[in-house]
């Protein structure tokens, strides 16, 4: 993939003394067991204090894609106020960074369900530490429960515009899965490469893929590719030009999203579990797990999450 280098994050004053800064900063890596692959996350566990301008100025200094931020709680209930910034502003859903937050919490209070209260409504997560359900003892896991999902065609001009600026053509598509822009919290663009190839070559015009995103207000291009029409196995890229980086390589968000994707397709007539694959293009693999009934529209995403050594 052709390098871009990304519009620097505005310049931001210190915080005052009494902020939390990178020293109070946990970092996590989402949606993996081993800290060099995943989506890396901040999570500051004690934001009461903070307003706006100071979250936005720790996220940019810690130069993650998002970083989460607790900014109320009840410890008795296990409930909390949960928001989420990237370098640039506040984004109203993060999935990778919510599990993050979750087994953040969880290490310190114990295995159990949380809840979270974010600019899309209640989240709930359950966790589990490393000796947990599946037993295997690589790393603690949570399952986040989304927002309704829901999913609706992309019109052909849109869809269009979309493929101009990731330099692909209708060729370049997997005519079983249409484009559609699909919500599991916030938007995003959804296209089907029809070869691993294609969904591997990703070299698109970042500048005007922002543009798009920012006027429809997409959180991410969601590009898959499926291994096989008889199972639900996919690999995701997802560009991510509104966090001022090129590409995210674990998207809770996007998978929640893809869930009601699925279902808006009439694909889940039963249970149905989906693994989801990315990250590998850009060197930090992920796993995201996708579990989906066809009576319920939300999506329950998990993923593992452990701290970054010396971060």
């Amino acid at each position: 993939m052709t390098a871009h280098t990304a519009p620097a994050a505005p310049t931001a004053p210190a915080p005052e003394a009494d902020a939390p800064g990178t020293d109070d900063v946990l970092h996590y890596s989402a949606f993996t067991t081993d800290p060099s692959g995943g989506n890396p996350a901040g999570v500051v566990l004690d934001a009461t204090a903070l307003d706006d301008a100071r979250m936005v100025a720790i996220a940019a200094r810690v130069g993650y894609s998002e970083t989460a931020f607790v900014t109320a709680r009840d410890e008795a209930a296990r409930r909390y106020g949960l928001r989420y910034f990237s370098p640039r502003a506040e984004v109203a859903f993060c999935g990778h960074a919510t599990i993050a937050t979750a087994v953040a919490l969880a290490e310190r209070t114990g295995p159990g369900e949380l809840v979270f209260d974010t600019p899309v409504g209640e989240i709930r997560v359950a966790t589990t530490l490393a000796d947990g359900a599946d037993g295997d003892g690589s790393a603690p896991q949570a399952t986040l429960t989304s927002a309704p999902a829901h999913s609706r065609p992309a019109d052909e001009a849109l869809t269009e515009q979309v493929l101009k600026a990731l330099r692909w053509t209708r060729d370049d598509l997997d005519p079983a899965l249409p484009p559609h822009i699909a919500f599991g919290g916030n938007d995003h663009f959804v296209l089907a490469a029809a070869t691993r190839e294609r969904l591997a070559d990703l070299d698109y015009d970042f500048d005007a893929l922002e543009e798009l995103m920012a006027r429809h207000e997409w959180t991410t291009v969601h590009l898959v590719w499926r291994e096989s029409a008889d199972r639900f196995d996919f690999h995701a890229r997802d560009p991510f030009p509104p966090g001022g980086v090129v590409e995210d390589p674990a998207t809770g968000a996007a998978a929640a999203a893809f869930g009601g994707y699925l279902r808006a397709l009439g694909l889940v007539a039963e249970p149905t579990r989906v693994r989801i694959r990315q990250g590998e293009d850009m060197g930090r693999p992920s796993e995201l797990l996708v579990d989906l009934t066809p009576d319920d529209d939300r999506s329950r995403v998990t993923g593992r999450a452990v701290r970054i050594p010396g971060a």
